[in-house]
């Protein structure tokens, strides 16, 4: 389990506001010293019986320290392929952007002592195309979709995008790629495994559906499937694993070991955030990823010596989605009503009182990403839903409701009533929607939280149409096309065939939220904003400023979601063996702290 997952109802104590990201000045490199670094993953708890695959969900095979990407990308506000290297040590994109020119470190060996080769990217590539998603998904004309990869030399590859596309996601869902040794698993896969990919991508007939069922077939054995002994190009490999810890030691074939400091890692296993925060109040985590935690208890773990706080904005925000084919809901006036009624601030200071920032403003932006792409005075002229009751009550007659004695009734004479819907173990979201419900109870409203079995459920829920209101993640960046698919992409009804869109009818293809395929908005006009999202995936970020005014625009008038809070990237670090941490508002924040060692962080002292 995530630790973001199991969110307190009290957050992490914030340093400063989000600001821009920055790159740190002080990298010196760890090198020398040795010991043992103790952190937690922050994806998964510890599995003794999972498999060394990064593609399995329990993996053992942990990012950054065993398991290494083609590149890692930086915290950014606008930039969706600002990266760092990984096993790429540089590459280039061609000038229509179809095509990514990789260079594999020139001295990169896995941990048998074998070069990594061009090979291996390849074998990698095959192996993501048997488990889909991004650029590596096996449906013809997807978009930004991989057609091809092709082997330039010993440590040159070549990623072709998908013919008849031209998205500029592709680079990113590229580079973001595991590598996985082709030792290891080129055994794993058929030797036709690239015939019958070009099959599956590059038609809609049944050859290509066989193609298609036969990668699927594949990809659910080679989930399961990981090497009895660690093959690593990664600064560290596994040693062993027992039920309390993974433990990995420095390896000596890493490119550049010289900037790695601890002789081995210690990766704690942990039951839920309360153990995490054990081993923060006894001083035994040299570092730990975000962890929702409450104040009482970051005031513990602040006394024990040597622990501090580092922060940065996070690319995400927690809204109140709509259902808008469930009546009233799909009344904009209604939803208007609620923004007004609803006090976003006295919900974030009880659902995330110190990591989440009040959002100002519905824009689908976190509210740095907005300043900085949409500028301040264009910002400022969008309707904020500052909190009046009285300016609520007009929406909400305007929707045809009034007031009987002191209930809302809808024009059918029921009340009007709103159940906020949130999953188990997210507290935030619970003690948030607890807030809203309070709020909207004594100004009359019918309302109280429901909580569904677990985050699958309620997103599996979420899909069939099952509530008309509930917790949303919107403002994904840095892409702005990613963080307007949270609005007008498939849980909208918009899904995307190469350069197409296809919008389905309110409970067609994944559409809970239900918004009409075009909106009029004042000074906009009439648009589609799923076509107009779409839009974002082909133009480069220095041409996308009118498009997503125009969608900023809609989301603010129209209000598919109610925008809550931004989060905030509280993580904690102990001093006390090692220095040189990431400082505030760096850039590799979002990065493990295997990856902060490859870049020069963490000395020993």
């Amino acid at each position: 389990m995530k630790p973001r997952r199991l969110v307190a109802a009290v957050a992490v104590l914030s340093i400063a506001p989000a600001v821009a990201a920055c790159a740190d000045s002080n990298k010196t490199g760890g090198g020398k010293g040795g010991g043992v670094f103790t952190t937690i993953d922050g994806d998964h708890a510890i599995n003794v019986n999972a498999p060394i695959n990064p593609y399995n969900g329990e993996s053992n095979a942990f990012a950054g320290y065993n398991s290494m990407n083609l590149a890692w990308p930086k915290n950014s506000l606008s930039d969706p392929n600002a990266f760092y290297p990984g096993v790429a040590k540089d590459w280039s994109l061609s000038s229509d952007g179809t095509k990514l020119t990789i260079d594999v470190q020139p001295k990169a060996k896995w941990s048998d002592g074998s070069d990594v080769t061009a090979q291996d990217i390849k074998t990698s590539a095959a192996v993501a195309f048997t488990q889909g998603g991004g650029a590596f998904v096996v449906t013809p004309g997807a978009a930004g979709g991989l057609g091809d990869v092709k082997v330039l030399g010993a440590k040159k590859v070549e990623f072709d995008q998908a013919g008849g596309t031209a998205n500029n996601t592709f680079e990113r869902n590229v580079l973001t790629m595991s590598v996985v040794p082709d030792s290891v698993f080129g055994s794993q896969l058929p030797k036709d495994v690239w015939t019958t990919i070009h099959t599956a991508v590059g038609s809609t007939n049944a050859a290509a559906t066989k193609a298609q069922n036969t990668i699927t077939a594949l990809g659910k054995k080679l989930v399961d499937f990981g090497p009895k002994k660690d093959v690593s190009c990664g600064p560290f490999v596994l040693e062993r694993v027992n039920p309390s810890a993974a433990i990995l030691t420095k390896n000596k074939d890493f490119w550049d070991a010289d900037k790695i400091a601890p002789a081995q890692v210690q990766l704690l296993n942990y039951a839920g955030n309360q153990q995490i925060w054990n081993y923060l109040i006894a001083g035994k985590l040299d570092a730990a990823p975000y962890t929702a935690t409450p104040t009482n208890v970051v005031k513990q773990i602040l006394k024990t010596k040597g622990n501090a706080t580092v922060s940065g904005f996070s690319p995400v925000d927690a809204a109140l989605a709509f259902n808008e084919s469930i009546a009233p809901f799909g009344n904009v006036h209604v939803r208007r009503g609620l923004a007004y009624l609803i006090d976003r601030k006295l919900v974030t200071k009880i659902g995330e009182p110190e990591s989440g920032t009040a959002s100002k403003v519905t824009t689908g932006l976190i509210a740095p990403a907005a300043t900085q792409q949409l500028g301040s005075d264009f910002v400022s002229k969008l309707n904020p839903y500052e909190e009046s009751k009285t300016k609520a009550a007009s929406e909400f007659r305007a929707a045809g409701m009034h007031k009987s004695g002191d209930k809302w009734l809808m024009s059918n004479g029921k009340q009007f009533t709103v159940n906020v819907q949130v999953p188990t173990g997210f507290s935030d979201w619970i003690a948030g929607g607890q807030s809203i419900a309070s709020q909207l109870t004594s100004f009359g409203i019918a309302s109280k939280p429901a909580t569904s079995a677990d985050y699958a459920t309620y997103l599996s829920d979420l899909a069939d149409g099952k509530f008309a209101v509930g917790f949303w993640l919107v403002a994904l960046g840095p892409s702005n096309y990613n963080a307007y698919q949270r609005l007008y992409g498939s849980a909208n009804g918009w899904n995307v065939f190469g350069h197409s869109v296809k919008h389905s009818a309110p409970g067609k293809d994944g559409n809970w939220m239900g918004s009409p395929q075009t909106q009029t908005v004042p000074g906009v006009g009439t648009v589609d904003p799923g076509a107009l999202t779409n839009q974002l995936s082909a133009l480069p970020l220095d041409r996308q400023k009118a498009a997503v005014q125009k969608l900023a625009t809609i989301s603010n008038d129209q209000l598919p979601v109610i925008q809550l809070w931004d989060y905030t990237n509280v993580q904690f670090l102990n001093t006390n063996k090692y220095t040189n941490f990431p400082k505030d508002n760096s850039d590799v924040l979002r990065l493990s702290a295997g990856v902060w060692m490859q870049l020069g962080y963490i000395n020993a002292k």
